[in-house]
């Protein structure tokens, strides 16, 4: 806008024209009209209190404060509409003038249309210091550069994933990079970032990334079950950032990209071989970048952290969390689910059911209806292992489990030892012992069809003529009844002995022998 009050004093001054165009940066032409017009409408330095540059404006020219005939665009419209993919300013200006011919009114000329929605734009996008408690908020998020380490066996190269951290109120910030972008490595990230800090704020900041967000929204977003889980841990609470708004966390956006350079950069020269290499080289960095002093104001990140932010830091809690990977897994009718191709048994009840499992380093947990049905080892080693726990198993599964040598034998004793001698001699005659089981629980089954006293007899008749007895010997025995003779001629035995003096010899005839009477 041209600064009519500023040529008016300065022409009162007695200031040349030209003199007058240089201090207020228009042309001479423009000087002479102003002139003019004021001498025309009586207008002189001093001018009245009350008028101002818009009053002057109209005193001066009033045919340009008279409305344009040509039809004003719908800057909003075009802002929503600029959003869209492919959508450019050329292409909603054809359609505002087809708009304009149908409705019979005068467009704009394409330069005009431009510079309206310039305007409106430049007042939408003005930007607004918020100001941040100490210990309010930590904002963090994946650095778009990576770094890269050697592998030592094969000579390629690895990608490595910068981990960013920063206190929005003294941008005091943590860097730390890791081969994957998985889940363990986000946990992982913000529990060294909390040992770091030396506490914990009462926000986390992060992307919509899956490993944080699992469906993003701006009323309520769902949080990922392990990430919601260790924010409960630490006592924080995450509000995750809205989606392609990254003015939601400026701190650790903005410390990404000092980051990369002051750091990636900085490191660009050198080689690595292990991760642990990078990141000793990383904190080095840090720790300088931490204690650069700001160009603005005086101190730096790590004085005004010490200074503000640190006593405002929720305490750590007493053990740091242990990382957990949240998994949905189905019980099959094994009863067993599988994991990480890992096998674990789950109360049969629950065949065909959804469940959830948790999964640390050392243990697996699994959970239906939030309530945890059981637990097992964690399984390592060659995949296929299976680890089943008895008590889950049905009551007939449970019996075949507990088939084994050791009580297949500790059964037959309690009939007798030559059942006993009988059982064993089965099992030593396989080359796999489990061969043997059901012949032995065969045998040990004809009790309930005869009697324990007939069994007994039966394995003591087999004996007798066969060192290995088999199921069928002794199934033999028993239905023709050979048992039977052994039973009565031991009952003979006890019933001689008992009318009958003991002899003298070792063997003596009696008179039934020799046919007397």
């Amino acid at each position: 806008m041209t600064k009519y009050r500023d040529i008016l004093r300065l022409s009162s001054m007695g200031l040349s024209q030209r003199s007058i165009a240089s201090s207020c940066q228009c042309s001479r032409n423009t000087i002479s009209e102003v002139l003019d017009r004021a001498n025309e409408n009586g207008l002189a330095w001093p001018l009245p209190e009350d008028v101002t540059d818009a009053d002057l404006q109209y005193l001066l020219f009033p045919e340009k404060a008279q409305a344009s005939s040509r039809k004003i665009p719908d800057c909003e419209y075009i802002h929503r509409e600029l959003a869209k993919s492919g959508v450019t300013l050329s292409l909603l200006w054809s359609e505002y003038c087809e708009m304009c011919r149908l409705s019979r009114e005068i467009p704009l000329k394409y330069t005009q249309y431009c510079n309206y929605y310039r305007k409106y734009a430049s007042t939408t996008k003005a930007t607004m210091h918020i100001q941040r408690k100490p210990g309010e908020q930590m904002e963090v998020d994946w650095a778009g550069q990576t770094a890269t380490v050697v592998d030592a066996e094969i000579g390629e190269l690895l990608p490595v994933y910068i981990f960013v951290a920063a206190l929005s109120c003294s941008q005091f910030a943590y860097v730390e990079d890791f081969l994957s972008q998985n889940q363990e490595s986000w946990i992982t990230a913000h529990i060294h970032a909390f040992a770091h800090f030396g506490g914990v704020t009462k926000i986390l900041v992060p992307d919509n990334l899956k490993t944080g967000v699992e469906k993003s929204s701006w009323y309520s977003p769902v949080i990922n079950k392990t990430y919601q889980e260790m924010a409960e841990h630490y006592g924080t609470t995450v509000i995750p950032a809205r989606v392609r708004k990254p003015k939601d966390k400026p701190g650790v956006e903005g410390t990404v990209g000092i980051i990369s350079t002051w750091i990636l950069a900085a490191l660009r020269q050198q080689t690595f071989f292990t991760l642990t290499e990078l990141n000793e080289a990383i904190a080095d960095k840090l720790t300088v970048f931490n204690k650069r002093p700001f160009q603005k104001k005086p101190g730096s990140r790590l004085s005004a952290f010490l200074d503000e932010e640190k006593h405002a830091l929720l305490p750590l809690p007493s053990s740091a969390y242990e990382c957990a990977i949240w998994k949905v897994a189905t019980v099959q009718f094994n009863y067993h689910i599988a994991v990480d191709k890992m096998h674990y048994s789950v109360p049969y009840e629950y065949i065909k059911h959804k469940v959830d499992v948790r999964v640390t380093r050392g243990v697996i947990e699994v959970f239906y209806n939030h309530h945890r049905i059981c637990s097992h080892p964690k399984l390592y080693g060659r995949p296929g292992q299976y680890h089943t726990l008895a008590d889950h198993m049905p009551d007939k599964h449970k019996q075949y489990v507990q088939w084994n040598a050791e009580r297949f034998i500790k059964w037959a004793e309690q009939v007798g030892p030559s059942t006993a001698t009988v059982i064993r001699a089965i099992l030593t005659g396989h080359r796999v012992e489990q061969q043997g089981y059901k012949a032995c629980m065969g045998v040990l089954k004809l009790a309930d069809l005869y009697s324990l006293v007939r069994v007994e007899a039966a394995c003591a008749k087999a004996l007798s003529y066969t060192p290995s007895p088999g199921f069928k010997h002794i199934s033999t025995i028993l239905k023709s009844g050979q048992d039977m003779v052994i039973l009565e001629q031991a009952a003979a035995a006890e019933t001689d002995s008992d009318t009958r003096p003991p002899s003298l010899h070792g063997f003596t005839r009696g008179a039934s022998y020799y046919g007397r009477n």
